[in-house]
């Protein structure tokens, strides 16, 4: 999936993420001649986005001052706090934000996505590195207030298609700055913007608020260009959606039906901008969507992307002394950070795998290992077991807790 070759004075190397190593071969064989990176698939402004942000150069995104915000909304016709709908294209670096105003929604603005990560197509497991595709939806549990970025959202991936395609991962959010892993990151500026008007839309009359997560613009001319690509399969059920949008301006009935996404044209007047829900062919909540394709198996690529290590926290993009010539004919993609991981290290779903089966075991099973374990560490593994209990406690009069909030808002 790579080729070396020749070009006016300088070596170009062409490959997919899976055969990045080939880079420190080719920096050895050709040390006087300037080296060019490309993948495919990959928006070709990025790593020089990284390298202005980190500047303090980057172009103004546009993002309007909160102060302002209301008076420009205000020109357009359309109040604060009316329902809103984002759409993300990753080849395009892209976000654009919808509000509603009278009987259909309206773009209000489209702003660059400063940095996202991996190439084109969905995220499959925890620590690809790829930033997901597909329809997410929004509600208040997933707006965030603590943490590093205090203005972000979390997408709520897996959804409950990627659930049905054992798809992992976790955390991924919109959030500000221009370096992540995984996570769609906009700059400060955009993501106050974009979380100030979903905040006020949630506390409003929208309960949820869908995401739209293309790998380019779905039009036939693009979907005819990536034509061969293992993903396309599942793209055309991501451009139901995006044709549904289209043509009514109204968030579409996004369902899941066996392992595919299934759509429902919105009809003016109705809410349909609420969860993915379960669509069963034959039965009553299947009216109005296409169940053509439920029985199709999605097929995932013969050869998935190369497992990659445990992402780490963000340090800011990486400088580096190699010479980067961005050329007009091909894509230069960002060089990734440089990442460590442990051997043998479990994953979080296996340590919360383990964690599960620790907590229960059973309190005849508990006595045998504390005995054998001799008396000496008997008091050490009673306080284990004690404090394991309170954990559980604690954690059973939380999930109560939130329970009942989540009761109480609805």
């Amino acid at each position: 999936m790579y080729g070396v070759g020749w070009d006016s004075g300088f070596v170009r190397v062409v490959m997919r993420p899976a055969s990045f190593a080939l880079l420190l071969v080719v920096a050895f064989c050709a040390p006087a001649m300037a080296l060019v990176v490309e993948l495919d698939d990959v928006a070709p402004d990025r790593i020089e986005r990284q390298r202005a942000f980190a500047r303090g150069v980057l172009p103004p995104s546009g993002a309007p001052d909160l102060e302002d915000l209301s008076e420009q909304l205000a020109a357009k016709g359309i109040s604060e706090g009316a329902p809103i709908l984002i759409r993300i294209f990753k080849a395009e670096s892209e976000l654009e934000l919808w509000m509603r105003s009278g009987n259909a929604f309206v773009l209000k603005a489209t702003f660059p996505i400063c940095h996202w990560t991996g190439t084109l197509g969905p995220k499959l497991r925890e620590g690809d590195k790829q930033s997901p595709e597909g329809f997410y939806t929004i509600g208040r549990r997933q707006m965030r207030h603590v943490g590093r970025w205090r203005e972000a959202f979390n997408l709520g991936f897996p959804n409950l298609h990627d659930k049905r395609l054992d798809r992992t991962g976790s955390y991924i959010l919109v959030h500000g700055g221009c370096s992540s892993t995984g996570c769609y990151a906009m700059t400060e500026p955009v993501a106050k913007v974009i979380h100030h008007l979903a905040g006020a839309a949630l506390r409003g009359r929208q309960e949820h608020f869908q995401v739209h997560i293309f790998p380019f613009r779905m039009t036939g001319a693009n979907m005819a260009a990536h034509a061969d690509s293992p993903w396309v399969d599942f793209w055309r059920d991501l451009k139901a959606g995006y044709d549904a949008f289209e043509e009514t301006r109204l968030p579409p009935r996004i369902g899941v039906c066996r392992q595919r996404y299934v759509v429902a044209k919105a009809s003016p007047g109705t809410r349909s901008d609420g969860p993915l829900t379960r669509v069963d062919p034959g039965k009553p909540n299947a009216a109005g969507f296409d169940i053509s394709r439920c029985d199709v198996p999605v097929v995932e690529p013969a050869e998935p992307l190369a497992a990659a290590p445990a992402p780490q926290p963000d340090v800011g993009p990486v400088r580096s002394d190699a010479t980067y010539l961005p050329t007009s004919a091909r894509t230069v993609a960002r060089i990734e950070r440089r990442e460590t991981v442990e051997a043998g290290l479990p994953s979080p779903v296996e340590r919360a795998d383990h964690g599960q089966r620790e907590r229960a075991l059973s309190e005849p099973e508990a006595d045998a290992r504390m005995k054998a374990e001799g008396p000496v560490r008997v008091q050490t593994l009673e306080r284990k077991r004690q404090r394991a209990q309170r954990r559980i406690h604690r954690e059973a009069m939380y999930e109560n807790y939130r329970r009942t909030l989540v009761g109480t808002s609805q």
